[in-house]
């Protein structure tokens, strides 16, 4: 009779992580504090009328100023609470917790906090009223770069500055504006075919999944539910062209709370507490520093 054996199982303490890539839009972060003692803040616009016909006999012509007050009020209210028992931490070596929230919420924030930062806020300004926007419209590598200088050239004739502007492509754009861009590569052993900027403008690349004209924020009502997914009639999004002084991205509040064993009162386990208080904004008047260009 052969033997029976039991064998032991042995856990490693190397994690299986889940492949995502950080924040795309932090690049454009703004300072919180205009929104520091209020959720809502009044910005000032302007409009003042262009020359007249200046005349000998009365002088000037009269002019008049417009002034009215811009609302921008924060509406992004996130948060989200974790328990980890002492003992399940302590049997899988203290990686339950140190891999899942340490350095600065570790696994949770790269995997759920910034993909949803990235997808409300494309969202956000793929639907703002008076932006430039190009729809319906399918892109291959023979076409790409038309379509970019497009972009450009309306931001051009709205008077953008040139400097300082970000292409934003999904990931099978960027391959489209690789297979356009002609090199010649010699006998290098290292071929490098990245595309980082185009024209003088940098490229960033953004998931799919975070690039979509309209999402839903899951109010996470059970232990099992959260994050966001596309809305009901979304568009993926192929490129967005933004000037950054366009846009306001404010984060009022982002903290995370770690409670140890010892002082947590209702039970023998680690308590994580993370709230995420922000929001995104395109100015009235710089509308045209966003150009947006999405699939059929």
């Amino acid at each position: 009779m052969a033997n029976s054996i039991d064998l032991v199982t042995k856990y490693t303490n190397a994690l299986d992580e889940i492949y995502k890539t950080s924040s795309k839009t932090a690049r454009m972060d703004s300072p919180s504090a205009p929104f520091e003692g209020a959720g809502v803040v009044k910005v000032m616009k302007t409009s003042i009328v262009g020359l007249g016909t200046y005349s000998r006999s009365t002088g000037y012509p009269k002019g008049d100023i417009t002034v009215t007050w811009e609302t921008l009020t924060l509406a992004a209210s996130r948060g989200r609470e974790f328990s980890i028992d002492r003992m399940d931490n302590e049997e899988t070596m203290g990686m339950a917790f140190a891999e899942s929230f340490g350095s600065a919420g570790g696994e949770f924030i790269r995997t759920q906090v910034n993909p949803e930062l990235d997808a409300y806020r494309f969202a956000k300004y793929a639907s703002w009223s008076g932006i430039s926007t190009v729809a319906g419209a399918t892109l291959t590598s023979a076409t790409v770069l038309a379509a970019i200088d497009e972009a450009h050239g309306q931001m051009d004739a709205d008077e953008v500055p040139e400097e300082g502007r970000i292409l934003y492509v999904s990931n099978s754009v960027r391959g489209f504006v690789k297979a356009a861009v002609t090199r010649m590569l010699g006998n290098e052993s290292n071929i490098d075919r990245r595309v980082t900027t185009l024209d003088n403008t940098e490229i960033v690349m953004v998931p799919q999944g975070r690039f979509k004209t309209a999402i839903d924020l899951d109010a996470g009502a059970t232990t099992s539910a959260g994050g966001y997914a596309a809305a009901a009639g979304a568009k993926d999004i192929n490129f967005m062209l933004i000037y950054p002084p366009a846009v306001l991205q404010a984060t009022k509040l982002e903290n995370l709370k770690i409670f140890a064993p010892e002082v947590n009162q209702s039970k023998d386990a680690w308590l994580v507490q993370y709230r995420l208080y922000h929001d995104a904004f395109v100015y009235d008047n710089k509308v045209d520093g966003l150009y947006l260009h999405k699939k059929a």
